[in-house]
């Protein structure tokens, strides 16, 4: 009779996580297309992370044109040794390989990256060991910028397969024909590929400084980069379309809310416009970078409406927008001092911190059925 019971008690005990699994759908945290059990549900993230000034100790001249790289030069104004390019390239890696690992052991599938000097720098980038052990790849395009910083795009090839990739240029003369920039700056690099057996578009941004002609410049970029985005999702109605970077505004500045049409609640979102949910979390206190004891939120990732119309039915037939982040960790932060509590550079005061960047970096997660 006991042995009966004995093994009755065992096959409940094998039985029961089968019938489980079966009929709750599973939120896997290693997610990223693993499974394939019915019900499942896969997670993705897509970062975002300003690499202030990664530059490589060798001098760039680009088509006949030099850039000018020369802080960054070993009797540059930095003194850029090897020495600090390594230890650059180590810290950078570190935090790229970290982001998305709060909730996915495997880290992101995508993470746009700026202030990058060229193909070299990614190319070391991606070698570090961190990043090497998920087989990193990188997307760029060599841009017209003249300290000669691009932006770029990191992928871990298990989840993302890009098809094409162009650089659209940053126009210097608006639709009135009026100049707006004085010389050519960062264009916007434009991935397309499939994530998740979805159609993605990340185009990545560095929008003008506000050190440069006031906030026109940035509003022509956001205007811009929307007449890209829609004539993408002209050609492809289906397609996802991620706009992400350091656009040297906030959520609530012209250029995001009126120029790029990124608006700050799901349900004001219209088809031909994008979600940013970084506005909220801005007002909510928190940033990515600090000036003068307050903190800004310049780093941001915006994406197509098709992106949250599953939310309010939790349905996660596609990639549906599930939560924004900014990615932390105390040694990102200065930890003593007059900047105690701003993100830790790599320089300050012509002193070299050993740091990281002056921006933190942004995190999105998706949701998908498996």
């Amino acid at each position: 009779m006991k042995n009966n019971i004995f093994l009755l008690l065992s096959l409940l005990f094998f039985l029961l996580p089968s019938f489980s699994k079966a009929s709750t759908p599973l939120l896997t945290r290693e997610g990223q297309g693993g499974g394939s059990a019915p019900g499942r549900i896969g997670m993705y993230a897509i970062g975002f992370y300003n690499l202030e000034n990664l530059f490589d100790t060798e001098h760039d001249v680009v088509n006949g044109e030099d850039k000018n790289d020369f802080e960054y030069l070993p009797d540059g104004a930095n003194r850029w040794s090897e020495l600090k390019y390594r230890h650059k390239l180590k810290n950078m890696s570190r935090v790229l390989s970290e982001m998305g690992t709060d909730r996915l052991p495997v880290g992101c599938a995508i993470i746009g990256v700026s202030e990058v000097e060229n193909a070299h720098c990614l190319s070391d980038l991606v070698a570090q060991e961190p990043l090497a052990q998920r087989n990193f790849q990188f997307c760029h395009i060599e841009g017209p910028d003249r300290r000669g910083v691009d932006c770029g795009l990191l992928y871990n090839p298990r989840f993302f397969t890009p098809a094409k990739v162009w650089l659209k240029q940053y126009s210097q003369v608006d639709d009135k024909g009026e100049t707006v920039m004085e010389s050519p700056t960062r264009g916007f690099l434009t991935v397309q590929g499939a994530l998740a057996g979805d159609s993605v578009t990340v185009i990545v941004c560095h929008w003008p400084s506000r050190l440069r002609g006031g906030n026109r410049p940035r509003v022509w970029a956001g205007e811009q980069v929307r007449v890209l985005k829609d004539s993408i999702v002209a050609a492809n109605p289906a397609m996802k379309v991620f706009v992400m970077g350091d656009m040297n505004d906030d959520p609530f500045d012209e250029s995001m809310a009126k120029g790029l049409g990124a608006r700050r609640k799901m349900e004001d979102v219209k088809p031909t416009e994008m979600y940013n949910p970084w506005w909220q979390i801005l007002l909510n206190g928190r940033g990515t970078l600090k000036y003068d004891g307050r903190w800004n939120l310049f780093d941001q990732i915006a994406m197509s409406q098709n992106c949250i119309t599953g939310v309010p039915t939790k349905d996660y037939s596609t990639l549906t927008f599930y939560k924004a982040e900014i990615f932390n960790r105390d040694y990102l932060f200065q930890d003593g001092g007059r900047y105690k509590g701003n993100p830790k550079r790599t320089h300050a005061g012509g002193v070299w911190l050993d740091g990281y960047s002056d921006h933190l970096p942004v995190v999105t997660y998706y949701l998908k059925k498996q």
